[in-house]
């Protein structure tokens, strides 16, 4: 019988990798609590330094409650731009080298360095590709280096900001025992709170329980947290492959010049492929729309944008492309709709100026989106589509 060999997993992770970028543009902010994020009373944190979580400061937090905790705070709105960037430069740095990786957001990376250890030792590979990021980027880095991508991620979090460890195998249940419930991933607040009132402040209580009882408590996630605790997870570093653009388009069965019906179209299909956008984790920089007119003439036009994958803010760009681009007033046979320039993000650390309603919005939509399906929410407009073509 085969035995399967021991993983070695590590996880890199940016130290306040947004912050970071910005004391590179700008040495005199080292050292300074720095928030990045909306400058209106009703924005929220996108990022913010060490300096200023000492006064209670987090990302998703109002501004408004973080200016009144930490009073001193330079507020930066935020370059999606040069984090784009940097985070490519630290992409290139990090493929370069390692077998396989895979780059989970703009700014975290996983290792799978599973056999490596009978060549040089996958310590002092880590060691030296951390110091390798740091002089060729600028940019503080931590990692975190044990047998599964779970223990890899808990550990870079213990240990930031610009620190190293490693779990050695068989000590992942010693190392999480310690540790607070809410430090474990997917461990949101009314999930910490539950486990609280029941007595779990541990991981070491939770792993304890009997997994069927967890079940009852917290249906399947309770079997996903009960695995969590007692450090397992066999989930595969996802080789890295950069995805140049997001699309959809439809060919109509009659060509049409109903330009209600076009516009529905428009936002239906928007509408889809910004779900896709979040549902990856990534933004766009540029919205493209295609149009081909019955004598198949084919025409696009683009248009860049700050980066998003906010469905009001893509319609809106989408719409005004499309009326630039429709001038013909000729039968259209086929729309469709292109997002390139594509970045590793997330909604929520992304709209600086937008308000925490309707950060709260887009997550409580794609929730729904999620569980029921793509089609059970959609916006009115792009459900009145009028006759069927």
């Amino acid at each position: 019988m085969l035995l399967r060999p021991n993983r070695h997993i590590a996880h890199f992770d940016l130290d306040a990798f947004f912050v970071s970028v910005e004391c590179l543009k700008d040495s005199r902010l080292k050292g300074k609590p720095l928030i990045v994020g909306g400058s209106g009373d009703r924005g929220v944190v996108a990022a913010c330094s060490y300096e200023a979580r000492k006064f209670g400061v987090h990302s998703a937090m109002p501004i408004r409650l973080a200016r009144r905790l930490c009073p001193e705070a330079l507020i930066i709105r935020g370059d999606m731009e040069s984090y784009s960037k940097y985070s490519n430069l630290v992409t290139e740095i990090i493929k370069e080298g390692t077998p396989v990786f895979e780059k989970a957001s703009i700014d975290e990376f996983y290792i799978d360095m599973t056999g490596m250890d009978k060549f040089f030792g996958c310590s002092l590979f880590v060691a030296d590709l951390r110091k390798k990021v740091l002089k060729e980027s600028g940019l503080p880095i931590s990692y975190g280096l044990a047998s599964n991508k779970l223990i890899s991620k808990v550990a870079t979090n213990e240990v930031k900001p610009n620190g190293q460890i490693e779990i050695p195998f068989g000590e992942e249940k010693n190392f999480l025992a310690p540790l607070k419930v809410s430090r474990l991933p997917g461990v949101g607040q009314e999930t910490a709170a539950k486990l609280l009132r029941r007595g779990v402040e541990t991981v070491r209580v939770l792993a304890a329980i009997p997994i069927g009882m967890m079940e009852t408590l917290l249906g399947r996630n309770g079997i996903d947290l009960w695995r969590k605790a007692n450090g397992l997870d066999e989930s595969p570093v996802i080789p890295y492959q950069e995805q140049k653009s997001i699309s959809t388009e439809r060919t109509f069965q009659v060509d049409t010049i109903d330009m209600d019906f076009l516009h529905a179209e428009l936002v239906r299909m928007t509408e889809s492929i910004a779900f896709d956008l979040r549902k990856q984790d990534k933004l766009t920089g540029c919205v493209t729309v295609k149009l081909r007119y019955s004598n198949f003439d084919t025409v696009v036009k683009q248009k860049s944008v700050d980066y998003t994958n906010a469905d009001h803010l893509l319609l809106l760009t989408a719409n005004e492309v499309f009326d630039k681009l429709y001038d013909r007033r000729l039968l259209v046979r086929l729309l469709g709709i292109r997002f390139t320039r594509l970045v590793p993000g997330n909604y929520q650390i992304r709209l600086y100026e937008d308000t925490q309603e309707m950060v709260r919005l887009y997550q409580s939509i794609d929730g729904i989106k999620k569980r029921y399906g793509e089609k059970f929410l959609m916006r009115a407009v792009g459900v009145k589509r009028g006759r069927s073509l």
